[in-house]
């Protein structure tokens, strides 16, 4: 199996709704996994990393061989769409959105809530990376368009601001 078939299966596992993958065949065996520990980093800024796979030999005991792919770049500030009670901050990306730093911590934001440019409204994790998703202007948060721990997609409305 060659490098670019493998990096068109971890696409292909990326955007399915599969959490699990694994393959065999004769000498290689690959192993995707979406299931992870639920830890969200509270850096200012995330450090993106490649998703892993595992990619094993019969002839070698099981060596872990980095698999190269695109970097993924800190994503811009979200765009959003003016709407009649305000502004609707949009994704900018896929992902799991989180409404807190953790289980046991507050929200970042609530509705009736000020909030100033640049400030964490909501964390969407793609590919194991915590992006920070910033308020475009200063405001009053008027309503939370999604739940937490749920799966976004690219454009859907996460926060709408007046």
């Amino acid at each position: 199996m060659n490098l670019n078939e493998i990096k068109d299966l971890m696409a292909q596992f990326d955007q399915s709704s599969l959490r699990e993958f694994s393959y065999k065949n004769g000498q290689d065996e690959l192993q995707f996994s979406k299931n992870e520990a639920r830890i969200v980093s509270e850096a200012p800024t995330p450090v993106p990393s490649a998703p892993a796979a595992v990619v094993a030999s019969s002839a070698v005991s099981a060596p872990s061989t980095p698999v190269e792919s695109p970097v993924a770049e800190t994503p811009a500030p979200a765009e959003s769409t003016v709407g009649p009670e305000g502004d609707v901050v949009e994704s900018p990306l896929v992902g799991v959105a989180y409404l807190a730093a953790g289980p046991d911590k507050p929200a970042f934001v609530t509705v009736g809530e000020s909030v100033k440019k640049g400030q964490t409204l909501v964390i969407i994790e793609a590919m194991k990376v915590m992006n920070e998703i910033p308020a475009p202007k200063d405001g009053v948060v008027t309503e939370i368009l999604v739940s937490n721990e749920e799966m976004v997609e690219f454009g859907k409305g996460l926060v709408r601001i007046k």
